[in-house]
């Protein structure tokens, strides 16, 4: 009988870096139900108005990010934590270059 390890240790370091444009690259872990990133965008760099069915937590380690989220503009720093509810539209523009983690919901 083959037994299915349950818990799985991911290293950040261990996994491929996709680049995604020019100025915007990231790492990801996806499981059964969730989608946890790093992401690097360069300073300037866009991300365009999208949507996710399901909420994304957006937590800046290093730099600053404009976003627009359902019309309304705020800019988050180093060390704050943005919440984007489901299905709500959103865009980001970096101020600095930028490192962060994020945490999507996914259909599972």
């Amino acid at each position: 009988m083959t037994e299915t390890r349950r818990v799985v240790v991911h290293r950040w370091e261990d996994l491929p870096l996709e680049k995604i444009t020019e100025m915007v690259a990231r790492k990801a872990i996806t499981g059964a139900r969730t989608v946890v990133a790093q992401s690097f965008i360069k300073k300037g760099a866009p991300l365009p108005r999208h949507a996710h069915r399901e909420e994304q937590w957006i937590y800046v380690l290093q730099g600053a990010l404009r976003t627009v989220v359902d019309a309304e503009e705020t800019t988050i720093h180093e060390g704050e934590v943005l919440l984007v509810p489901a299905g709500v539209a959103h865009q980001v523009e970096a101020l600095d270059d930028t490192f962060v983690m994020s945490i999507t919901g996914r259909e599972g």
